[in-house]
Protein backbone atom coordinates (compact mmCIF):
# COMPACT_ATOMS: atom_id res chain seq x y z
CA UNK A 1 0.00 0.00 0.00
CA UNK A 2 1.27 3.43 -0.91
CA UNK A 3 0.13 7.00 -0.23
CA UNK A 4 -0.63 8.69 -3.54
CA UNK A 5 -2.23 11.89 -2.22
CA UNK A 6 -2.18 13.94 0.97
CA UNK A 7 -5.33 16.02 1.50
CA UNK A 8 -6.54 18.71 3.89
CA UNK A 9 -9.42 21.17 3.97
CA UNK A 10 -10.07 24.81 4.73
CA UNK A 11 -13.37 25.57 6.48
CA UNK A 12 -16.17 25.75 3.92
CA UNK A 13 -19.58 27.30 4.61
CA UNK A 14 -22.54 25.52 3.01
CA UNK A 15 -26.30 25.72 3.24
CA UNK A 16 -28.06 22.79 4.91
CA UNK A 17 -31.79 22.74 5.57
CA UNK A 18 -32.01 26.50 5.68
CA UNK A 19 -28.98 27.00 7.89
CA UNK A 20 -25.40 28.02 7.18
CA UNK A 21 -22.92 25.45 8.51
CA UNK A 22 -19.18 24.95 8.25
CA UNK A 23 -17.57 21.72 7.16
CA UNK A 24 -14.16 20.18 6.51
CA UNK A 25 -15.44 17.61 3.98
CA UNK A 26 -13.97 19.52 1.03
CA UNK A 27 -10.46 18.08 1.18
CA UNK A 28 -7.97 19.14 -1.49
CA UNK A 29 -4.63 17.57 -2.43
CA UNK A 30 -1.51 19.29 -1.15
CA UNK A 31 2.09 18.71 -2.18
CA UNK A 32 3.62 18.91 1.29
CA UNK A 33 3.73 16.14 3.92
CA UNK A 34 0.99 15.93 6.55
CA UNK A 35 1.75 15.82 10.26
CA UNK A 36 -0.40 13.21 11.98
CA UNK A 37 -1.13 14.34 15.52
CA UNK A 38 -2.81 12.45 18.33
CA UNK A 39 -6.19 14.14 17.79
CA UNK A 40 -6.12 15.21 14.14
CA UNK A 41 -4.04 16.09 11.11
CA UNK A 42 -2.17 19.37 11.51
CA UNK A 43 -3.70 22.31 9.59
CA UNK A 44 -6.74 20.28 8.59
CA UNK A 45 -10.29 21.42 9.36
CA UNK A 46 -12.32 19.41 11.87
CA UNK A 47 -15.58 21.20 12.73
CA UNK A 48 -17.70 18.53 14.42
CA UNK A 49 -15.41 17.20 17.13
CA UNK A 50 -18.14 14.90 18.43
CA UNK A 51 -18.09 12.76 15.28
CA UNK A 52 -14.72 13.57 13.67
CA UNK A 53 -11.17 13.78 14.90
CA UNK A 54 -10.10 12.62 18.35
CA UNK A 55 -8.01 9.66 19.40
CA UNK A 56 -9.82 6.99 17.39
CA UNK A 57 -10.51 9.12 14.29
CA UNK A 58 -7.35 11.18 14.08
CA UNK A 59 -6.79 10.48 10.37
CA UNK A 60 -8.95 8.97 7.61
CA UNK A 61 -7.62 6.76 4.82
CA UNK A 62 -9.48 5.87 1.62
CA UNK A 63 -8.41 3.70 -1.30
CA UNK A 64 -7.64 5.15 -4.71
CA UNK A 65 -8.59 1.77 -6.21
CA UNK A 66 -12.32 2.53 -6.09
CA UNK A 67 -12.31 6.05 -7.50
CA UNK A 68 -13.02 4.89 -11.05
CA UNK A 69 -16.22 3.12 -9.95
CA UNK A 70 -17.44 6.28 -8.24
CA UNK A 71 -16.55 8.46 -11.21
CA UNK A 72 -18.90 6.32 -13.29
CA UNK A 73 -21.67 6.80 -10.72
CA UNK A 74 -21.17 10.57 -10.51
CA UNK A 75 -19.52 11.76 -13.75
CA UNK A 76 -20.77 15.34 -13.29
CA UNK A 77 -18.54 16.02 -10.30
CA UNK A 78 -15.16 17.74 -10.44
CA UNK A 79 -13.08 14.74 -9.44
CA UNK A 80 -9.83 14.96 -7.52
CA UNK A 81 -8.20 13.04 -4.67
CA UNK A 82 -9.79 13.78 -1.30
CA UNK A 83 -13.36 13.55 -2.62
CA UNK A 84 -14.40 11.24 0.22
CA UNK A 85 -12.95 13.50 2.88
CA UNK A 86 -9.85 11.37 3.31
CA UNK A 87 -6.58 12.81 4.55
CA UNK A 88 -4.59 10.05 2.88
CA UNK A 89 -5.53 8.51 -0.45
CA UNK A 90 -3.90 5.08 -0.45
CA UNK A 91 -3.25 2.77 -3.38
CA UNK A 92 -3.97 -0.88 -2.62
CA UNK A 93 -6.00 -0.38 0.56
CA UNK A 94 -8.44 -3.29 0.85
CA UNK A 95 -10.91 -3.34 3.76
CA UNK A 96 -11.41 -7.08 3.27
CA UNK A 97 -7.79 -7.69 4.25
CA UNK A 98 -6.99 -4.95 6.76
CA UNK A 99 -7.84 -5.93 10.32
CA UNK A 100 -9.04 -3.74 13.16
CA UNK A 101 -6.01 -3.25 15.38
CA UNK A 102 -3.39 -3.61 12.64
CA UNK A 103 -0.40 -1.37 13.27
CA UNK A 104 1.43 0.29 10.37
CA UNK A 105 4.37 2.59 9.96
CA UNK A 106 3.73 5.38 7.44
CA UNK A 107 6.51 7.88 6.95
CA UNK A 108 7.68 8.75 10.45
CA UNK A 109 4.26 8.05 11.99
CA UNK A 110 2.93 4.82 13.49
CA UNK A 111 -0.82 4.25 13.24
CA UNK A 112 -3.39 1.67 14.33
CA UNK A 113 -6.55 0.77 12.40
CA UNK A 114 -9.67 1.57 14.46
CA UNK A 115 -12.92 1.68 12.48
CA UNK A 116 -14.55 2.17 9.07
CA UNK A 117 -16.05 5.45 7.93
CA UNK A 118 -19.75 5.91 8.61
CA UNK A 119 -21.00 8.51 6.12
CA UNK A 120 -23.01 11.53 7.24
CA UNK A 121 -24.96 14.21 5.39
CA UNK A 122 -21.78 16.18 4.70
CA UNK A 123 -20.61 13.51 2.26
CA UNK A 124 -23.96 14.03 0.55
CA UNK A 125 -23.21 17.73 0.36
CA UNK A 126 -19.87 17.01 -1.29
CA UNK A 127 -21.52 14.66 -3.80
CA UNK A 128 -24.49 17.01 -4.32
CA UNK A 129 -27.01 14.32 -3.30
CA UNK A 130 -27.86 12.54 -0.06
CA UNK A 131 -28.48 9.37 -2.07
CA UNK A 132 -24.73 8.77 -1.98
CA UNK A 133 -24.93 7.75 1.69
CA UNK A 134 -26.77 4.48 1.02
CA UNK A 135 -24.65 3.81 -2.06
CA UNK A 136 -21.51 4.34 0.00
CA UNK A 137 -22.65 1.87 2.66
CA UNK A 138 -23.78 -0.71 0.09
CA UNK A 139 -20.54 -0.42 -1.88
CA UNK A 140 -18.64 -1.96 1.02
CA UNK A 141 -15.35 -0.08 0.81
CA UNK A 142 -15.64 2.61 3.49
CA UNK A 143 -11.97 3.32 4.06
CA UNK A 144 -10.67 3.36 7.61
CA UNK A 145 -9.85 5.68 10.46
CA UNK A 146 -6.60 5.26 12.36
CA UNK A 147 -5.31 6.07 15.80
CA UNK A 148 -1.90 7.75 15.97
CA UNK A 149 0.46 5.74 18.18
CA UNK A 150 3.51 7.75 17.17
CA UNK A 151 3.09 11.23 15.76
CA UNK A 152 4.96 11.99 12.57
CA UNK A 153 4.93 13.17 8.98
CA UNK A 154 3.48 11.33 6.00
CA UNK A 155 4.28 12.24 2.40
CA UNK A 156 3.19 11.16 -1.08
CA UNK A 157 4.77 7.83 -2.08
CA UNK A 158 5.26 6.69 1.52
CA UNK A 159 4.57 2.98 1.90
CA UNK A 160 2.43 1.47 4.64
CA UNK A 161 4.63 -1.04 6.44
CA UNK A 162 2.75 -3.62 8.50
CA UNK A 163 4.30 -3.84 11.96
CA UNK A 164 1.73 -5.91 13.81
CA UNK A 165 -1.34 -7.94 12.83
CA UNK A 166 -3.77 -10.07 14.80
CA UNK A 167 -4.95 -12.81 12.43
CA UNK A 168 -7.96 -13.50 14.66
CA UNK A 169 -9.22 -9.92 14.59
CA UNK A 170 -12.12 -8.87 12.39
CA UNK A 171 -11.44 -6.98 9.19
CA UNK A 172 -12.52 -3.41 8.56
CA UNK A 173 -15.19 -4.70 6.18
CA UNK A 174 -16.53 -7.22 8.71
CA UNK A 175 -16.84 -4.48 11.31
CA UNK A 176 -18.49 -2.30 8.66
CA UNK A 177 -21.13 -4.99 8.14
CA UNK A 178 -21.77 -5.12 11.89
CA UNK A 179 -22.21 -1.39 12.47
CA UNK A 180 -24.48 -1.09 9.44
CA UNK A 181 -26.61 -4.02 10.66
CA UNK A 182 -25.82 -6.02 7.51
CA UNK A 183 -24.90 -9.13 9.48
CA UNK A 184 -26.00 -10.72 12.75
CA UNK A 185 -23.11 -13.18 12.93
CA UNK A 186 -22.65 -13.56 16.68
CA UNK A 187 -19.06 -14.78 16.28
CA UNK A 188 -18.07 -11.65 14.38
CA UNK A 189 -19.86 -9.42 16.86
CA UNK A 190 -18.11 -11.14 19.76
CA UNK A 191 -14.74 -10.60 18.08
CA UNK A 192 -15.55 -6.90 17.79
CA UNK A 193 -16.56 -6.73 21.45
CA UNK A 194 -13.25 -8.29 22.47
CA UNK A 195 -11.16 -6.04 20.21
CA UNK A 196 -9.60 -3.37 22.40
CA UNK A 197 -8.63 -1.31 19.36
CA UNK A 198 -12.31 -0.34 19.09
CA UNK A 199 -13.58 2.39 21.40
CA UNK A 200 -14.94 0.98 24.67
CA UNK A 201 -18.32 2.74 24.36
CA UNK A 202 -18.85 1.29 20.89
CA UNK A 203 -17.96 -2.20 22.07
CA UNK A 204 -20.42 -1.81 24.92
CA UNK A 205 -23.22 -0.99 22.44
CA UNK A 206 -22.38 -4.09 20.41
CA UNK A 207 -23.23 -6.30 23.39
CA UNK A 208 -26.89 -5.48 22.77
CA UNK A 209 -26.67 -7.24 19.39
CA UNK A 210 -25.86 -10.64 20.86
Amino acid sequence: MKVISTNIANPTTVSWRGKEIKTGIFKNPVSHPLFLGKEDVANDTVIDRKHHGGEYKACYLFSSDYYEDWKIKYPQLNWQWGMFGENLTVEGLDENEIRIGNIYKIGSATVQVTEPRQPCFKLGIRFETQEVLKKFIDYGHPGTYVRILQEGEVAINDELELLEENQNAITVQEYNLIVNRMTNDSNLIQKAIENESIRADKREKLKKLI
